[in-house]
């Protein structure tokens, strides 16, 4: 018996559109002649791969997460503002900055599962807290500097034999997308969708919901930090890194074909969504069409996604709810 890889549902369409796009990007651009073109968008890409990776556990689980864009720009802000260009620094602040992912990602989900608020205002209410405390601590203008080291991971990349240099964004990105597709395979994995479509199945099944959903927000947290540190050393400092990336996110999980509201999608298909996004807009930009027009296209993609998964949900209802035929011929007379 020979084994055959299989994709997973919902993760052909995304493909398809991603495919398009590059051959648009191909015609559209001479810089998209060699693969190295496709290396430096894959680069540039990396980090909101990440993001929509980390969305989509919380996602899929049933929930949202609004705080990332912010937690992004704290991590930047609190790196530059704590190295100053201290090259000894680096390690130490880059486990402190992963440290305060993990530990924004636990208070969202403690105060989503123990305390019932839905995490749509828990996030949004993270959101402006983050915002706020960087808005405090940097005055608007974001002090210090990153070393050169902290740098290197957004900016850098490792001699690889045969593939040549590899950006080192691309090669983290890589693995986390495995790391997490094959925890995706695991029983985890699976319960955390089966949180998100029937909760009380699982609790039925002797699940524990809310730790399936706490660890989709600490790991949301996890990677929103991840991200932080490789735009940092790609954009520089800023208090507006983060900006938005909350949405793109959200909208790339949406494109990649996950529902909102939990139970279907493919971890590979919320990568592939990203890339497929960042494709987009860099097509859009060769094409000389307003930059304005990303936020028009990010709301369409949103709204069609959660009106497709209405109609899809009330037919299924529907469905379910349909009275079965019985068959009320009357026997002929004998």
């Amino acid at each position: 018996m020979t084994w055959r890889p299989r994709l997973a549902e919902g993760t052909a369409p995304v493909l398809v559109v991603l495919l398009l796009l590059l051959v648009g990007l191909a015609i559209a651009g001479p810089a998209y002649d060699e693969p190295s073109g496709y290396l430096a968008l894959l680069k540039r890409a990396a980090p909101l791969m990440i993001l929509a990776i980390g969305q989509y556990f919380v996602i899929v689980s049933g929930g949202f997460d609004l705080s990332v864009g912010a937690l992004v720009t704290a991590g930047v802000v609190i790196a530059a503002r704590l190295i100053d260009g201290n090259e000894s620094a680096t390690t130490s602040v880059i486990l402190l900055v992963l440290g305060f992912g993990l530990l924004v990602g636990l208070v969202n989900g403690l105060i989503t599962t123990k305390l019932l608020v839905p995490s749509f205002i828990v996030t949004l209410g993270m959101l402006l807290v983050l915002d706020g405390a960087t808005f405090l601590w940097t005055d608007g203008a974001p002090r210090g500097a990153l070393s050169a080291g902290f740098r290197t991971f957004g900016r850098g990349a490792l001699d690889v034999p045969v593939l040549g240099e590899v950006p080192w964004s691309v090669l983290i990105l890589s693995a986390i997308l495995v790391a997490a597709a094959l925890f995706m395979r695991s029983g985890t994995g699976r319960a955390l969708v089966a949180a998100g479509d029937n909760e009380a199945a699982v609790r039925l099944s002797g699940g524990q919901v809310d730790r399936l959903r706490l660890l989709g927000f600490v790991l949301s947290g996890l990677l929103a930090a991840v991200a932080s540190i490789l735009l940092g050393g790609f954009a520089g400092v800023s208090a507006q890194v983060g900006n938005g990336l909350e949405f793109r996110a959200i909208t790339a999980v949406v494109l990649g074909g996950v529902l909102l509201g939990g139970g279907r999608g493919s971890v590979v298909a919320a990568a592939a969504g990203a890339l497929s996004l960042e494709a987009l807009f860099t097509l859009l930009n060769l094409l000389g069409v307003s930059g304005a027009l990303e936020s028009a296209v990010q709301g369409l993609i949103i709204i069609a996604a959660v009106a497709y998964a209405s109609l899809g949900g009330g037919l299924r209802q529907r469905l379910r709810t349909r009275p079965k035929q019985r068959n009320t011929a009357q026997p002929a007379p004998s």
